[in-house]
């Protein structure tokens, strides 16, 4: 007959580490990282190993034996992973040999301690391995593993002052093993909240630097536009000041003449002056999301490049299959950034082509709005890696173009876009939701 403090006991302990098994398969399969799972498979053979300790069931002690090595060298691959900073600190004098020298020796000392004190080599595994972390990399302020390691050592140096090991061995309390157990899945559940923002913040870093790089990419880009829209209206600037200094040099300038290439004059630098707005409104970031019509953000993108396009002898054909005063919810320029990442893909690939043509079509169903952007280029080979970012088939390319355009379109807007390869080319097409 079994006691039933140490039943209810185990089974806490039980239920705390099959928890910790479910968080960290989730997270897993969020995130992808590799000390997710190998956690996981710590805590799946520990539990074998705990149940078997148990003796509440019966399991072979070579069950348990071979648990304790499976969770070994899961704690040592998730240690691995989920250690920061630098494995060997750089040493540039005898003072910091000495001092490394001291601390790896309070960490050896500290880990035999812990292995006394508790007898689980997976868990001594981990706290060994991060407590290195932490004091060879103290500069860099390491949250998530200082956490776990102040936690560990904090405790059994309360247990080491008041020799609670002996106070329980005498006194024929709790298993300590059990403690460890549970005291482990407290403390990698801050850890990991602490690591979980850390690679968030990463990510959004991340994100940062690419749209970054990208403004840069889009700069060349605009100057490049800017110079196609400029150059027709000085070229008729030009020549309306050629006109008025030979009818003036020829001393038959008069006022209806003067007054005719003025206006013209002006009518240009009001072109001039509207196409600077344009593109500054264009590439202004604005993070205010309000109800646009789609129309308006298509044709920003098709007045950004369509001098390129004609330059190129490249055909766009813009048609509206849907109300044209149908609605999104959103911001206005990135959708416009958009479409003109999408055309401007489509224009590389059709420069070298006879009767180079590009079909943009705005569509809608009862709750979505749809937008089609196909070319005549002959398709995507790779089809299956292009939003993946710095993957390019461009020689001079970023490879980043396309991964923003599917960020914008499933953060900004909750949308989605699908390519597929037609027998024309390729076929993009973007799927928003209605505003209401």
């Amino acid at each position: 007959m079994y006691d039933l403090a140490l039943v209810l006991t185990y089974g806490i302990t039980f239920g705390i580490v099959l928890m910790t098994i479910i968080y960290t398969f989730i997270r897993y399969v969020y995130s992808k990282e590799i000390f997710y799972i190998s956690y996981c498979l710590m805590q799946i053979a520990s539990l074998i190993y705990i149940v078997s300790y148990s003796s509440m069931f019966d399991i072979s002690i070579l069950v348990q034996e071979l648990a304790l090595v499976i969770a070994s060298l899961s704690a040592l691959v998730f240690a691995v992973n989920f250690y920061e900073g630098k494995f060997i600190p750089k040493i540039t004098n005898y003072k910091e040999l000495i001092l490394n020298t001291f601390l790896l020796n309070v960490v050896i000392l500290t880990a035999f301690y812990h292995y006394m004190l508790f007898e689980y080599l997976p868990y001594t595994i981990i706290y060994a391995v991060l407590f290195i972390s932490v004091i060879f990399n103290l500069k860099q302020g390491i949250k998530p593993t200082l956490v776990y390691v102040l936690g560990w050592s904090v405790f059994c140096l309360i247990l080491f002052i008041g020799d609670f090991k002996g106070f329980y061995t005498t006194n024929g309390y709790m298993d300590l093993v059990i403690v460890a157990f549970s005291i482990e899945a407290v403390l990698f559940t801050m850890s990991v909240a602490y690591k979980y923002n850390s690679l968030k913040q990463q990510s959004q870093n991340y994100e940062e630097m690419l749209f970054q790089q990208s403004k840069l990419a889009k700069t060349g880009q605009m100057l490049q536009n800017i110079t196609h829209q400029f150059r027709q209206p000085l070229n008729n600037i030009s020549y309306i000041l050629m006109n008025l200094k030979k009818r003036y040099e020829n001393k038959r300038l008069d006022d209806e003449f003067f007054f005719k290439k003025t206006q013209q004059a002006n009518e240009q630098l009001q072109y001039l002056s509207k196409t600077i707005e344009d593109f500054r409104q264009f590439y202004t970031p604005s993070k205010q999301k309000d109800n646009f019509l789609v129309k308006d953000a298509i044709q920003k993108a098709i007045t950004i490049i369509e001098p390129d396009l004609k330059k190129h002898n490249i055909e766009l054909d813009f048609s509206i299959n849907t109300h044209e005063n149908i609605e999104i919810y959103g911001i206005l320029n990135e959708l416009s950034q958009v479409i003109l990442s999408l055309l401007t893909n489509a224009k590389d690939e059709l420069i070298n082509l006879e009767k180079p043509k590009i079909k943009l079509e705005l569509d809608s169903s009862s709750a979505e709005v749809v937008i089609k952007i196909l070319d005549n280029a002959g398709g995507i080979k790779d089809i299956n890696k292009i939003f993946e970012p710095y993957y390019t088939t461009k020689d001079e390319g970023l490879g980043i173009g396309l991964y923003l355009v599917k960020q914008i379109i499933e953060d900004s807007f909750e949308g989605k876009i699908e390519v597929l390869n037609q027998k024309e080319g390729a076929l993009f097409t973007l799927f928003l939701e209605k505003a209401n």
